[in-house]
Order: C-alpha cells, then structure tokens, then sequence
C-alpha cells in the first residue's frame, strides 16, 4: 500500500518544462491533495518564462547537431539550471512558498529503445564507428536538478525519463499516467493529445473495470517543430511561429505531399514508440521544402502543407493504434492555441468533438507543467509515475531524481 499520510496535507509544487519547441519555461505553481484516484490539484500560478536569445539559440543549435565541447555542454547545463531556478522563483510571487519543485528539463537529444525500429537493429558491434549498440534508449534533458535545489532552496525532483529507460522502456511519453487521474470520464474514452514541438497523445477509455491497464499513450509525430522551423525559414529570421496559424490558413494544403509524407517510417510503426527533432528536425524540413519544389508552392501553401501534415499524422495515428476511437478529443501544449491546426484536425476527425483541456478545467498552457508537478509529487509519496502501456516499460518505477537543497 502506498503511503498516505503525506497526502492528506496539501502540498505547493512547482511544474518546470521547456518542450522540444524550446519557446520557453513554462512554470505552474499548484497546491496537490489526495494521491490517485482522489488527486486533487488547483493551479495557484502559471506563466512561461522566455530563455535569453543566446542561450535559445545555443539549445537550438545543440538540438540539431552542432558539435560543442564538454566545457560548453557544461555551461549550457549550467545557464538552463539558472534560467529554471529563476522561473521557480518568480512564479512563487505573491504566494506561499513552494515545498517542492519537479523539473523535466530541456530535452537536447532523445534516442528511443531499439525496439521501436527507429533506430539501428540489435548486432553485436557497430561497424561503422566501431560501437557496441545499446539495447537501451538514451534521453538527455540539461538543466540539473541539483543546481535549481542549490538556488532555490527548495527540494527539487529530476531527470524523470532515466528510471523508466533504464528497465527498457521509452522514457516517454510521461504524462499518460497524470491524464489518467485528472482528465478520465466515466463513460467517455478520451484523447488527451499534446501539441508542442512534437505531438503525443494518452487514450483514455472510460473509467470503469480494469481501465488503468487499457490506457495507451505514443507520440504522434511532428507538433510544432516543423512548423516554427519552416516559419523562422519563411520569415528570413523576422517570426518564429505562425500566430493562430493564419499565414497557414491564408494558404492551400497541397495533398499529394501530404499523403507522400505521411509514409514515412515512424508514422507506421506500432505503439509504444516516442521520437523527437531528431527525426522531425532541422533535416526532415529540408527535405520537405525540397520535395515542395515539384509542386511550386509559395510560402503559405507551405505552411499550410505542413500543418496538415501534423493534423494528419494525428488522425492517422488514432485510426490505425486506437482500439477504438475516442468520444472526446482534449487538445493541450501550444498548437492548441493553433486555430487553423485545430480547424483541420476537426475536419479529419468529423464528428468527435475536439476541445481543449480548458473546457474541462485544466489549463491547455499548463498542462505539462502540471504534470511534472504532479510526478515530482508522486516520487515525494513512493508512487510510480510511469504507465508500461504507454512507454513500453516491462513494469511501474519511481520517476525522477530527489535533490534535497
């Protein structure tokens, strides 16, 4: 049995999160009850909190690739642990101070397990450069959890992804579980689907009988990533996202690059399966705008091209992994404020209603910082905050590393 005495006092936790969009710190201050089924939680604060220009251009540039020594990982890890204590700090304004604090970090790199198929198969040696393959996934978000309790002051949980890795799971998605306890219906199977940089989604049938273990979870594929790159792309540097997608609105999808992109491998894989700008990055978009050339699109034919893209690559995903289709779609992360994005993925939906998580009294901004939150909550109680179902795991672990300040 778990233990319960710590949950029926109400905790204050704060949520840190930059996504794979990398637009920013997005910090929830909540007060947290209860422990599962009777989770309790009320969002006292929220805000993003913008990285300087230099250090999101330093990121953005690890994200794809760029060679930087050991010292200047160091000095990045270091900024981002800075720029995390400081939002941790300043969303406590006005309010009782926090107890604890759950960092997910800034994903720079997410290689999932080798049996999604992504990566190389399972042999002894890699001849090419000479390295043993790893039957692991490998995952590595900056921003130390230590650093952030060091400043703060206040105990800070971390590095939630390595627990689950480590027994062979994907480390993502993490939030499935979270959904579960505060977005599940009685009688009505739901989608909580996250837009940020890359898309995920937790299917949750209705909550009766043995529903925990029927709860799925994947990432769907590209969210945002594609669309801010080609937009800073588009825009010369002068915007780095599409406001409510209306220069996307003002253009026509082109469909035969659609269907063209939606064969990609990924698309087809079967779930439990997470991927990242690895693979939806820098070098995907160039090969897109590449493909766009035969067809002689303008810019916002492009971007509108590409909005379908992830709009399909949705739709797609729940017709082909869904034991059944979801009553309710609940959109959350920053493509939900995508008001073209969220106009197609109705369309290709028909007629399952797709909200945001607002509509149903959870913040469609904050959702993630909520969750994170909530597991750094989960660790403090001994509770495990994986769900083996959505991550592939062979079991439940605790999440995240406990720095004591």
């Amino acid at each position: 049995m778990y233990p319960n005495e710590k949950a029926a006092i109400p905790t204050r936790v704060i949520g840190l999160i930059s996504g794979t969009s990398v637009d920013g710190i997005d910090a929830a201050l909540v007060e947290i009850s209860g422990q599962e089924l009777d989770l309790k939680i009320e969002l006292l604060a929220g805000q993003t909190y913008p990285y300087p220009a230099e250090l999101r251009e330093k990121i953005l540039a690890l994200c794809a690739g760029a060679a930087i020594s050991m010292a200047e990982l160091a000095l990045i890890d270091d900024a981002i642990a800075f720029s995390f204590a400081q939002a941790a700090q300043n969303i406590q304004n006005g309010h009782q101070a926090a107890n604890l604090i759950g960092s997910h970090g800034q994903t720079v790199y997410h290689r999932p397990v080798e049996k999604s198929g992504i990566e190389k198969k399972n042999t002894p040696l890699d001849t090419d450069k000479g390295y043993r393959v790893s039957p692991l996934g490998y995952s590595l978000q900056l921003g130390r959890g230590a650093l952030i309790a060091h400043l703060t002051g206040i105990t800070t949980v971390s590095n939630f992804r390595a627990a689950d890795i480590a027994i062979g799971g994907h480390g993502a998605p993490l939030v499935p579980r979270v959904d579960a306890y505060l977005l599940s219906h009685p009688q009505e199977g739901r989608c909580i689907q996250n837009i940020g940089g890359i898309g995920n989604v937790a299917y949750i049938p209705p909550r009766y009988g043995d529903w925990l273990s029927k709860i799925r979870g994947w990432d769907t594929g590209p969210g945002n990533s594609l669309l801010d790159l080609a937009v800073q792309h588009l825009s010369a540097g002068a915007r780095t996202y599409d406001e409510n997608g209306n220069w996307a609105a003002s253009g026509t999808p082109c469909y035969p690059l659609v269907d063209q992109w939606l064969k990609q491998e990924y698309f087809h894989l079967p779930p439990p399966k997470s991927t990242g700008r690895e693979l939806f990055g820098v070098t995907y978009l160039e090969e897109c705008l590449q493909d766009a050339q035969a067809y002689q699109l303008n810019s916002a034919d492009i971007l509108a091209t590409l909005t379908e893209l992830t709009a399909g690559s949705i739709a797609h995903s729940y017709q082909t992994f869904l034991p059944e289709m979801p009553q309710r779609v609940l959109l959350c992360g920053g493509g939900s404020r995508n008001l073209y994005l969220k106009q197609r993925l109705q369309l290709l939906l028909a007629s399952i209603p797709v909200l945001t998580t607002d509509e149903v009294g959870l913040s469609a901004d904050f959702k993630e910082a909520i969750a994170f939150a909530v597991l750094a909550y989960w660790r403090h109680l001994g509770i495990p905050g994986n769900l083996p179902t959505a991550t592939g795991a062979p079991g439940e672990v605790l999440l995240g590393e406990i720095h004591q300040c």
